[in-house]
């Protein structure tokens, strides 16, 4: 199908460009080009979060994806440096409603186009950006394409959709290497250290080692290929897997490492991508969401205090395990003891979070770090320091 909804955006610079967005179905949205032109092809997916572009366009989780905003004014505040939650924007392509013509915010120190230009980011504005979202709603996330200036010129539209149809899908796509630290990086704490965790960086977002760092626990950074001998040598009271994009079922690698902090009974903590590979490790299968679940203002139950959550979320894939009950980890025979689901979303019962029993690992599906949303879940961090704690004092034990 083809549309052409109507536009409020007013030019920026000039006369607009035109740019579409094409979907692997066959829709075709006509706007302007709004960022880098170009032709950039990825996984249409929507955010609803009304606040934090820059953090949304800055986190790895969105590799490989088309971001649509479904807040309609977008780019108002700017952009800085201050707010980058990692090294570059990482989003493939970016559709709004409508572009901010001004920035305008004290702590501004560029317009959002330029860091869209900057970065090479494809974008399109004056789009009908709810229409899309329900059809993502409704048909899923599907492979879509953003085209501008050279790219569009002289362009067959159903070469365009051809072209958006034989891309690769999410589903099997693996961006760890592409997202990961290249060497390892040491945070320091605020203030003495009380202890000293191992992040594996699978796409982390800077506010989750400050987070830590407030704490006062030391952050080893690792890149996503570190081996378990290299995870060991920073002697960690924890292990943290962080968030990332991605399919979980390419990270074999990563489950394996894992795998080889449960057995030696260091506490664990992931979040997103790894929540995933924890599910993964303990031998449980994980699956693709129709949709995802990406927005600020994501209510998530927690199950042991019955406490609402409303927390920050970006993740296409989930945990496949009952949400009742305490269930065996399928692998090994059960070398992990008992599992239970922890948190569960209160939109679609999608697995939110797993709490191992028999050993100190734990794990949630959403964004506890997230700057730009609710703070909820920030004490999940405390939790951290506690196992940090108790794996002291066991540790301590053995060694008098």
């Amino acid at each position: 199908m083809s549309t052409t909804p109507p536009s409020t955006a007013r030019p920026r610079r000039g006369a607009p460009e035109p740019a579409v967005l094409v979907l692997e179905d066959g829709t075709i949205l006509r706007g302007e080009a709004y960022g880098a032109r170009g032709a950039r092809l990825g996984e249409v997916v929507f955010t609803t979060g009304m606040t934090g572009y820059q953090e949304t366009l800055t986190d790895p989780s969105f590799a490989g994806q088309i971001v649509v905003q479904t807040a309609p004014h977008i780019g108002n505040t700017g952009q800085n440096a201050q707010d980058m939650e990692s090294r570059k924007v990482w989003v493939r392509g970016y559709a709004v409603r409508e572009a901010s013509r001004i920035a305008s915010n004290w702590r501004s120190e560029g317009s959002l186009e330029d860091l869209l230009v900057a970065n090479e980011v494809v974008g399109i504005a004056g789009i009908d950006t709810r229409m899309l979202t329900r059809i993502v709603r409704e048909s899923g996330a599907m492979r879509g394409g953003i085209f501008s200036g050279e790219a569009l010129e002289g362009a067959d539209e159903a070469a365009l959709v051809s072209r958006v149809a034989e891309a690769p899908a999410m589903s099997g796509a693996s961006f760890v290497d592409e997202v990961t630290i290249p060497q390892p990086v040491v945070i320091e704490p605020d203030g003495e250290a009380i202890g000293t965790v191992a992040a594996v960086d699978l796409g982390i977002k800077g506010a989750t080692p400050r987070a830590m760092a407030a704490r006062g626990l030391r952050v080893h950074l690792l890149p996503a290929t570190a081996s378990l001998e290299e995870l060991l040598a920073t002697q960690p009271d924890a292990v943290f897997f962080s968030n990332g994009p991605g399919d979980p079922a390419t990270a074999d690698d990563q489950v394996a490492l894992l795998r080889g902090v449960l057995d030696a009974g260091i506490p664990f903590f992931g979040i997103c991508f790894g929540n995933q590979l924890l599910g993964r490790a303990l031998g449980f299968g994980t699956y693709k969401l129709k949709y995802g679940h990406r927005g600020i203002n994501q209510p998530v139950l927690d199950v042991a205090t019955g406490k609402v959550e409303i927390t920050a979320q970006n993740h296409g894939f989930a945990v496949d395990i009952p949400v009742e009950g305490q269930h065996d980890a399928p692998f090994g025979d059960g070398r992990y003891g008992k599992v239970e689901v922890s948190h569960i979303a209160l939109n679609d019962g999608v697995v939110e979070g797993i709490r191992c029993l028999d050993l100190p690992a734990y794990s949630v599906q959403y964004h506890p770090e997230a700057a730009s949303g609710p703070h909820d879940a920030s004490y999940l961090f405390d939790r951290l320091v506690d196992l940090v704690r108790a794996h002291q004092a066991s540790t301590a034990g053995k060694d008098s």
